[in-house]
């Protein structure tokens, strides 16, 4: 593709679908009539920018490619070198910049999927984790149009010949909740119990009282709240939510943004997308009651692009509540604005990292950058930002109402009875959360905390913070993937390198030769054992931990490394 501006020009529809978004242009550079404001257009640029990607997406969603013509519009409607963009372009799985049929089947061959007997995407694309786990395998189907068109599958069986074209109702969210309605349920008490649509059902069901709560707090009294209730990270960090939440109100540069991650992409995690399917309105309380305690006006909550239903719910909860007075100038009437920007991502792993996601938010490559300074300090636009996953953020509400909960999501899937989001009070033994799923087959081994996680085979393990890590593992992000002994070990992990390879951004050397070599040393001892490809795999694994920039290689070698020293891999 040429990278400078060149003849070609977008089709009608290209130009709709950027108008729709953008409005209609303003300057001549813009596409339209010469006037004073072509002078103003430089000074605007910078400001526009973060308008890149929901514009990539208004093409794609609308005609179902990137063409050179409509990547030209794009340019100069937000004043940005096409070689940037074309750069922004390419970065995400869910664009195209070649023409495409206007439907495009996305099918599973990641780990929960792989664990079902899926080998390959057939006649569709292979896709890495759709956040389907619980009914895998799956595939998600995206056609291009007005509007454009999601549709989900799965639990069909991999034998099915054609498991991927018979269109049937999505299930309803609470069959992904094996507990739901049940007794001792905090996060999950209303999945399948409210319309997730309506307002009223959730403010009838304790909604909007934790912000009223907050309200009479006040903004350092929120923070000790959460302070003293000990809440740290769900997304796999851990890191203390009040410690996070102080440093960001006590910066005095202003303004201060909220990011609320919503990007669940590791392979066998689910749960924030069952509460945004299933409780939307709590993540858009929980979201106001963080922007108020650190101080934030604008809040961005960046939902994967492969979530069609769960977006859709967060739209109607984020207009629903600015049209009742619940998001806006004057919340409930206490003087506190606040509002909520819903951001599709379009298929990047990375762009879970918390400075990453700031890079996709204002247009950039989803790269992640180097730490100091924090996010707290200069996060989204250079300015102070607090960044939480659903999981954390809702966590505030029982907090505010009831002192907290001691619960923890687990996201349950492959050799299992009863797959589903699971909530358990943190120190339960895997054991007693494996009765609850049961078990099918003879079990190998389970994978705790996704393809960043490790293997385990002593189910006396408390599923804490604290008791992972004290068996030479980690909670992550809740992910239990159950293997049995049909399972192919070597070919799932080589599909767990291949995840890395593909989801590496490529910024550091450490992680974008590290995960390829380790992919081709896993591809070798499937056909033959050899002690140099043991040595270089510890190497290159060690190599990615110690020098990674980011999260993404310095956890890629856990899963292999924890398969070959407790599974016995390659023996």
């Amino acid at each position: 593709m040429d990278l400078h501006f060149g003849d070609a020009e977008p089709t009608a529809e290209e130009r709709a679908a950027v108008d729709a978004l953008l409005g209609p242009p303003v300057t001549a550079w813009e596409g339209g009539d010469r006037t004073e404001a072509d002078l103003r257009s430089a000074a605007r640029a910078e400001q526009a920018r973060d308008r890149l990607l929901p514009a990539l997406h208004a093409v794609n969603d609308r005609v179902g490619w990137i063409s050179e013509g409509a990547l030209a519009y794009i340019c100069r409607r937000l004043t940005i070198p096409p070689a940037e963009a074309y750069g922004v372009a390419s970065f995400y799985s869910l664009f195209s910049m070649e023409p495409r049929p206007a439907r495009v089947l996305h099918v599973c061959t990641d780990l929960a999927c792989l664990a079902k007997g899926v080998r390959d995407a057939g006649e569709g694309v292979a896709s890495p984790c759709l956040g389907l786990c619980e009914r895998a395998p799956a595939a998600l189907a995206l056609e291009a149009g007005l509007p454009p068109k999601a549709t989900v599958y799965g639990g069909s069986p991999a034998a099915d010949a054609t498991p991927y074209t018979v269109e049937r109702p999505e299930p309803p969210v609470a069959d992904a909740v094996p507990q739901a309605g049940g007794q001792g349920l905090v996060l999950l008490r209303r999945v399948g119990v409210v319309d997730p649509a309506s307002l009223d059902d959730y403010r009838a069901n304790g909604g909007y009282q934790a912000l009223r709560r907050a309200f009479e707090l006040g903004p350092a009294g929120v923070i000790r709240e959460v302070t003293e209730a000990g809440l740290v990270g769900r997304g796999g960090a851990a890191f203390p939510t009040g410690r996070k939440w102080d440093a960001t109100a006590r910066q005095p540069d202003q303004p201060h943004y909220l990011v609320c991650n919503a990007d669940e992409s590791e392979p066998g995690t689910f749960k924030d997308r069952v509460i945004m399917e299933g409780d939307p309105y709590a993540l858009v309380e929980a979201m106001t009651i963080a922007a108020y305690a650190t101080g934030c006006r604008k809040g961005y909550l960046y939902i994967r692009g492969e979530y069609p239903r769960a977006t859709a719910a967060l739209e109607t909860a984020i207009r629903t509540a600015r049209a009742r007075g619940m998001l806006g100038a004057d919340i409930l009437g206490h003087g506190f604005a606040f509002d909520i920007e819903l951001r599709k991502g379009a298929g990047a792993y990375i762009c879970g990292e918390e400075t990453a996601i700031f890079n996709s938010i204002e247009g950039y490559r989803g790269e992640p950058r180097t730490k100091p300074p924090f996010p707290v300090e200069k996060g989204l636009f250079g300015k102070p930002t607090v960044v939480n996953n659903v999981e954390t953020l809702v966590n505030v509400l029982p907090i505010l109402l009831t002192g907290g909960s001691d619960t923890k999501l687990f996201c349950v899937s492959g050799s299992v009875g009863r797959p589903g989001v699971y909530e358990l009070p943190l120190g339960t033994p895997l054991r007693e959360l494996l009765d609850l799923a049961r078990p099918a087959g003879r079990l190998k081994a389970v994978l705790l905390g996704g393809a960043a996680g490790s293997f385990v085979t002593d189910l006396d393990v408390p599923l804490s913070f604290e008791g992972t890590r004290a068996a030479g593992a980690t909670l992550g992000s809740g992910v239990v993937m159950v293997l049995d002994e049909e399972v192919d070990l070597p070919a799932f992990l080589v599909r767990i390198a291949a995840f890395f390879r593909d989801e590496s951004c490529g910024q550091c050397v450490p992680c974008r030769v590290g995960t390829v070599r380790q992919e081709e040393a896993l591809h070798r001892l499937g056909r033959r054992r050899s002690d140099e490809d043991l040595v270089l795999l510890r190497e290159v694994g060690q190599t990615m931990r110690d020098a990674s920039i980011c999260g993404l290689g310095q956890t890629a070698w856990n899963a292999v490394e924890s398969a070959i020293d407790r599974l016995g891999a390659f023996k």
